[in-house]
């Protein structure tokens, strides 16, 4: 009967636990979020009012977000003239990102962050938030995607 009550007690705290409230700031101070480019500049969503935005969260010990670089290079190669803008912010430090650049040699847009991905209510990486040319949130997924498959192409193009 001991045990019992335990193992209730326990279970009980757990699930408190499991369900304490996340932080929640609304998806416009997400859109707001500064970050800072390679040359240590700030950048914003803001700056790219009037553009569809793809923002990849990822970090340098990432393996799913290390494979899924080849497809959105694809993706962002065939978007660039359709007024899409794709931001690589990570919460690894500038020098490790410009250690990975020069080992893969990545052409992406890669930037710093000045949150921590908690603050930004990013809980698995690799990360995703599209947002329309007006700067809604369009579509957030998390994992690993293949950015140049037919779907997420049309499915790109189709963000307002």
């Amino acid at each position: 009967m001991k045990r019992k009550s335990v193992l209730l007690i326990a279970v009980t705290c757990l699930l408190f636990a499991c369900g304490e409230k996340k932080n929640d700031r609304g998806k416009e101070e997400i859109r707001k979020a500064l970050f800072k480019d390679m040359q240590g500049l700030p950048v914003s969503l803001d700056d790219f009012k009037g553009k569809s935005i793809l923002v990849n969260y990822w970090a340098t010990w990432c393996v799913p977000c290390l494979k899924e670089f080849p497809s959105l290079l694809k993706a962002e190669e065939l978007l660039s003239g359709e007024n899409y803008v794709f931001l690589f912010p990570s919460p690894d430090t500038a020098k490790e990102m410009k250690t990975f650049y020069e080992s893969k040699n990545y052409a992406l847009n890669f930037l710093t962050m000045n949150q921590s991905l908690d603050q930004l209510n990013i809980y698995a990486l690799p990360s995703t938030i599209i947002y329309t040319s007006e700067g809604e949130v369009y579509k957030k997924i998390d994992g690993a995607t293949d950015w140049f498959s037919t779907e997420m192409i049309e499915m790109l193009r189709s963000v307002p």
